[in-house]
């Protein structure tokens, strides 16, 4: 029965991963990561940090994938970001995955 339950807790880690390497796939193919990084700011924050100051703020999803749709500034200094070119689906993944970067 233990071999079992491991074996279930491995498989679910490799969904997980591999959802989390297609939501940074998306990031890579929709240019996100010329201006941000993971772990380093580049011209935006690094996606570790905005992970971190949203950290329980149970809104922030949608705030954040509405902002990766429209584009905003003044929330990391003066630098504008645009609005990108995704779907809602796209911006809510992108969100979900920035946010899961803690």
């Amino acid at each position: 029965m233990k071999a079992i339950y491991v074996s279930l807790l491995a498989a679910a880690g490799l969904l997980i991963n591999g959802a989390a390497q297609a939501d940074e796939a998306l990031a890579k193919a929709k240019n996100c990561m010329t201006c941000h990084q993971i772990a380093t700011k580049v011209v935006g924050p690094a996606y570790k940090d905005v992970a971190k100051k949203y950290a329980g703020d149970k809104a922030a999803e949608g705030k954040l994938a509405e902002k990766i749709q429209k584009g905003g500034s003044g929330a990391w200094g003066t630098v504008p970001m645009p609005p990108n070119n995704v779907t809602p689906d796209e911006a809510k993944k992108l969100a979900h995955w920035v946010l899961s970067l803690k």
